[in-house]
């Protein structure tokens, strides 16, 4: 019988996306095993997407030197380490603490396979089911709730929207790289095809696209990008009626939330088994059997095929369809 808790250091360093992804482990973990305090190790700048979670006890941050955080995290004596993001840094952490660990499997061999011969030897199995198989051997199962997202304080739409705006379809036209999102003069399409207000989100690197879709369209779009802080963006989309996204990390807040979902995929797939997960509704846009497509198993700032078919071949009429279904 243990005469102390159990302390265990789960470790994801990026991104927005999947960091809500290993959500699950930490609520299972924590509601799941008495006595455990849970520590997380990510970078300081994903701060918001774990600062408001209530099942986390400690939040460690690599900032500037791993040797530094190395030391600090020394002193916590861990008695495991989950580790879902397995590269050559979190291979150093787990050998300066000596303590045992269980890490996640990027099956990068299998995804490398898909990507260049096309060839499918991946599981089908999404990423999260596939990050609790690291916490399995404590006894942990999947509780089956789904992702969570914790807001970090109360908003108000009022505050954020104008009263046109109050009720809406949110539209992420963002990503990290250009090959997962739609081209401006589809987005400007859609926007015309989209019944009642919609809410353009992305970061400030999305505001000049937003500009251009508002310039192309009437009053019904509000362009939200770069206005709004992540934890704000997530508040939009938990309140939208649905959202439209491409493969990033709002799609997966949206899940958390439980909002009905439209993904729209270009140079990635879903088999890659990042889609949204356990959402109230999700339906998938995408141009199936292309022979170049996944390129990437993330993304590129341009189509390596020049075409973009991936994008420019997504079937407008299904997407309009579906956004106003």
């Amino acid at each position: 019988m243990r005469n102390k808790k159990l302390k265990i250091l789960i470790i994801r360093f990026s991104s927005i996306g999947d960091i809500v992804l290993t959500s699950p482990v930490i609520r299972c973990l924590k509601e799941q095993i008495e006595d455990i305090e849970l520590h997380y190790l990510s970078k300081k700048a994903f701060e918001t997407v774990l600062a408001g979670n209530p099942h986390l006890d400690k939040i460690h941050y690599l900032e500037n030197s791993l040797s530094d955080c190395i030391l600090e995290l020394k002193k916590e004596n861990f008695d495991y380490i989950i580790d879902l993001h397995h590269n050559l840094r979190t291979l150093w952490i787990k050998t300066k603490l000596g303590v045992d660990s269980s890490s996640f499997d990027k099956l990068n061999l299998r995804k490398w396979l898909l990507v260049n011969f096309k060839k499918n030897t991946l599981p089908p199995v999404h990423i999260v089911d596939r990050y609790l198989q690291t916490v399995q051997f404590l006894g942990v199962k999947n509780d089956d709730k789904g992702l969570d997202y914790f807001l970090l304080k109360s908003y108000s739409l009022t505050d954020l929207l104008p009263k046109s705006h109050q009720s809406y379809i949110a539209l992420v036209i963002g990503a990290q790289h250009a090959t997962k999102r739609l081209p401006v003069e589809k987005l400007i399409k859609l926007c015309e095809g989209i019944k009642g207000p919609v809410v353009l989100l992305g970061g400030p690197e999305d505001k000049e696209r937003g500009e251009e879709i508002i310039k192309a369209t009437d009053h019904h779009v509000f362009n939200g990008c770069g206005k709004f802080k992540l934890d704000e963006s997530a508040f939009l989309i938990s309140k939208a009626e649905k959202v439209i996204t491409h493969d990033t990390g709002l799609m997966h807040i949206a899940a958390a939330f439980n909002k009905p979902i439209v993904s729209v995929w270009g140079n990635t797939v879903p088999e890659f088994g990042m889609y949204p997960y356990k959402a109230n509704y999700s339906k998938i846009i995408e141009v199936k059997d292309l022979s170049c497509r996944p390129c990437s198993k993330i993304g590129f700032n341009n189509c390596p095929k020049s075409h973009f078919n991936c994008m420019n071949l997504i079937d407008l009429s299904l997407l309009i369809k579906e956004s106003n279904a």
